[in-house]
């Protein structure tokens, strides 16, 4: 078997569970929800995975280092303020709450397991790849980083 990490890029990912989602949400049966308090829910959820990975972009922008998670060995400066003080990953939290708000408005408790699933290959294949890469690249300041600040939240 191929080797996956740092093969699939976050995005394109994140899309495919969005419409795997929606797939099993139009073919297994759905909750009943009340469609107002679904759209407050996803709603609130979406607008914080903007936030996120709006904030998490315009931090390496600002550090001029790079966006690409398939080259993390290519980054330029450990970012560490802004939002990365509060997450090593704002732009896959980011991700994760669209997912989660997506999930809420589909209705679809089925639906709710892909975010998981997105989370745990997340974890595996992408960041811990990219924890090693940064962890060469800068060593000790990496890690310590690492003691301060949560993967996810």
């Amino acid at each position: 078997m191929p080797r996956l990490e740092l093969k699939i890029p976050p995005l394109p990912l994140a899309v495919v569970v969005a419409v795997l989602m929606w797939l099993l949400a139009k073919y297994l049966p759905v909750m009943e929800i009340n469609r107002v308090l679904a759209g407050i829910v996803a709603g609130s959820l979406g607008i914080g995975g903007i936030v996120c990975i709006v904030a998490g972009v315009m931090q390496f922008r600002t550090s001029r280092t790079t966006v690409n998670p398939m080259r993390p060995e290519q980054a330029s400066t450990l970012v560490a303020g802004g939002i990365y003080a509060r997450t090593r990953n704002p732009m896959y939290v980011g991700m994760l709450l669209l997912l989660l708000g997506w999930a809420a408005w589909l209705g679809s408790a089925y639906a709710l397991v892909l975010p998981i699933v997105f989370v745990l290959y997340m974890n595996r294949f992408q960041i811990v790849p990219e924890e090693t890469a940064l962890q060469a690249r800068f060593g000790d300041a990496f890690l310590a980083y690492c003691e301060r600040v949560r993967r996810w939240l």
